[in-house]
């Protein structure tokens, strides 16, 4: 992936990976736009980061999601990659007294499955249409005689290890997860000929708030990779041309499902 002078619009920006990445991407002097549900996270972070646009947008609102992205295209018109990060972990009991959250069921579906459906559609036709040169950073570099890197229209979707080895007390969140796997795949192959570059991060356990507030982790537990490391690796990682892109522990969990078999079946039905 070019890292480097792009206009990239992530999803649940304010915390965790979402923010740890647009924290990043905007050090290496792209045009960041993050969204989130929290207006006042979203403030913190336009204080910290000046030139970083920071709107409010709840993926779980299907008829919200048409009206801001037109916002998000006239507004950006050189936005080449979206990051479907948003997403919520909840503990779900299934039990023999047929009792179910239903109301929190469906909001982890449409945050962490819906919400990047929602948002990769509404965005599609801008990124089959966007070429370079409109970006404030590209127009900087031709003025001053540097080549401009390619800008490559992407999508990133942020799956987990938990899509290859689910945990148990999290059933619902890691069927999502398997979901985005699935989905990511048909995607790549549905807009290759549109010169869309899909790639799915797969991260391990990270030491943020997902799941509800920071916890001690107990000794002999497994211990969370650290944000700033995970980050760090991230990055470096998108930069190869990778497709999948698994971190840390993620790498074993993918491994554990024998993802190559997987590609040559996947292969052979959309042959």
């Amino acid at each position: 992936m070019q890292m480097t002078g792009n206009t990239i619009f992530i999803t649940g920006g304010t915390s965790g990976i979402g923010r740890g990445l647009a924290e990043a991407f905007y050090a290496r002097g792209n045009d960041v736009i993050i969204s989130g549900r929290r207006a006042d996270r979203l403030e913190e972070m336009r204080r910290r980061f000046p030139r970083m646009a920071c709107l409010v947008l709840d993926v779980t609102r299907p008829e919200a999601i048409p009206s801001f992205a037109r916002r998000l295209i006239a507004e950006y018109p050189a936005l080449n990659c979206v990051i479907n990060n948003a997403g919520v972990q909840m503990r779900v009991s299934f039990s023999a007294d047929g009792e179910l959250d239903d109301e929190g069921l469906q909001r982890e579906i449409s945050t962490n499955v819906l919400g990047p459906m929602r948002i990769t559609a509404a965005i599609l036709p801008q990124l089959a249409k966007v070429g370079p040169g409109k970006s404030p950073l590209l127009a900087t570099q031709a003025r001053s005689g540097a080549p401009a890197p390619k800008r490559v229209p992407t999508v990133i979707n942020v799956s987990s290890g938990l899509a290859f080895v689910p945990l148990a007390r999290f059933p619902v969140y890691c069927a999502t997860k398997a979901a985005i796997h699935s989905w990511t795949m048909s995607l790549r192959h549905q807009l290759r000929s549109l010169g869309v570059r899909v790639i799915e991060l797969i991260p391990p356990y990270v030491a943020t708030e997902l799941g509800g507030p920071a916890k001690t982790v107990p000794p002999g537990a497994p211990q969370p990779m650290q944000l700033e490391v995970f980050i760090s690796e991230t990055m470096r990682e998108l930069e190869t041309d990778a497709d999948e892109i698994a971190v840390g522990e993620a790498k074993r969990m993918m491994a554990a499902t024998s993802p190559e078999a997987t590609k040559k079946a996947f292969s052979m039905m959309n042959g």
